[in-house]
């Protein structure tokens, strides 16, 4: 049977690095995902404290000790469907208008986890997963007027694979260490009004898919408070990842695009033997990444240190869930979270490319054990629109006025379980 399951992993590990890398990894909190499996993103992402399954180590590696299989396979796909757009008024250079950054509509997130108990005490799994992205693509180009020309946009994509050992210290206490290798791709394209402000111009747009790879290690702990109570902790440090060289004139730090460190929190508490109430708080520190957290400023050329970033602010992000056991073969779950504004109003103008501005989500799922192995979730999450109207937020050199963002999302997420 191990022999069987590890060539099944190794199968469907080698079938999804290949999908995740060519397919855009969307985000909802900033450019974070709201939740890693299935299960979790039908409680709105709420999983700290809980043990969904062996894709729940992304949120916290000590969960691994809590799964009640021995061997546990667990593999998702998300359809993610986001509507992204930017409103220009008062420019002087003639670019007023709606428009709408929707040219690539669809997108697939796969994602594939495998835990073992290899004894009472130790337990390890590996997990492949899309951490977060961003993708734009701007038909009608809105600085066109400026120089550039073709569609613009940007794609980011992270793909995540994190191979997690966790240890049971007695009955009721659980950390977990995960190490996690993370690849970023990266390409921008109809920027070319932006070579002016760069150290380096030839490097800022239209130089097809960069690459870029970093380490980083994730800490938990999972403790029962009371029998019926249970609480989590985890630590995700910064990535610092190899530079995009392609696009070293748009990236502060020459290319920089680090990910930043996040921390989170978490509570279940088991009402009935039906009805499990949960919450979690997390906390990205999107300030830390220069590329990501400097403000938008015309003094220092675009990819210097303290070149022009997004200007993105630190969130918190507040997540509650519950879920209901109906009978033996299907539970239910529901679940709303609300973030911090990462992008401030004055920082509107270039997140025209990166309008990651949700702060509401809405989620219902639902699980059928179809037998004693196999298991099916399917989940549905609604991430209300949001506008964030801008303050002198287009620079004056741009022609002045205001950008305002918009986005509203739709995910379905259907994965299946594997229990040996």
């Amino acid at each position: 049977m191990w022999s069987v399951c590890m060539l099944t992993v190794a199968r469907f590990g080698g079938l999804l690095s290949l999908a995740v890398v060519s397919v855009n990894a969307q985000a909802t909190n900033g450019y974070f995902t709201h939740g890693t499996s299935v299960k979790a993103q039908g409680m709105a992402g709420v999983s700290v404290a809980m043990a969904h399954d062996s894709l729940s180590a992304a949120s916290n590696p000590a969960s691994l000790t809590a799964l009640t299989a021995e061997q546990q396979l667990d593999l998702g796909v998300t359809y993610f469907a986001p509507e992204r757009k930017s409103d220009i008024s008062g420019n002087g250079f003639g670019i007023d208008g709606t428009y709408h950054a929707n040219d690539r509509k669809y997108f697939l997130i796969p994602e594939l986890g495998y835990a073992r108990h290899h004894s009472d005490v130790l337990s390890y799994g590996l997990a492949l997963y899309a951490n977060g992205g961003m993708n734009t693509d701007y038909g009608d180009n809105p600085f066109a007027n400026f120089g550039s020309s073709g569609s613009a946009g940007v794609n980011l994509e992270q793909l995540y694979v994190t191979a997690t050992l966790a240890y049971r210290l007695n009955d009721n206490h659980s950390l977990g260490l995960g190490l996690t290798w993370t690849r970023q791709q990266f390409e921008a394209k109809g920027l070319q009004a932006f070579a002016g402000m760069s150290q380096d111009g030839a490097n800022i747009s239209n130089n097809g898919k960069d690459v870029s790879r970093g380490w980083g290690v994730k800490l938990g702990w999972q403790g029962d408070l009371t029998d019926t109570l249970k609480a989590g902790l985890s630590w995700s440090s910064k990535i610092e990842t190899s530079e995009f060289h392609r696009y070293r004139g748009l990236f502060a730090e020459d290319g920089g695009f680090d990910i930043p460190e996040n921390i989170a929190a978490g509570l279940a508490w088991q009402t009935t033997d039906k009805l499990t109430l949960a919450a979690d708080w997390q906390y990205i520190a999107y300030s830390e990444v220069k590329s990501v957290g400097n403000d938008l400023n015309l003094v220092a050329p675009l990819g210097a240190d303290n070149g022009a970033g997004f200007g993105w602010d630190d969130i918190n992000v507040y997540k509650v869930g519950a879920q209901y056991r109906l009978n033996s073969d299907i539970s239910l779950r529901a679940g709303y979270s609300y973030a911090d504004q990462p992008i401030d109003s004055s920082q509107t103008f270039l997140n025209i490319l990166a309008p990651g501005v949700i702060q509401e989500h809405l989620s219902l799922g639902s699980s059928w054990q179809l037998n004693d192995s196999n298991e099916l979730t399917l989940s549905y999450t609604h991430a209300f629109e949001e506008t964030v109207k801008g303050k002198q937020s287009v620079p004056a050199a741009f022609g002045g006025g205001e950008s305002d963002l918009t986005m509203s999302q739709d995910l379905l997420a259907l994965g299946w379980s594997v229990r040996f």
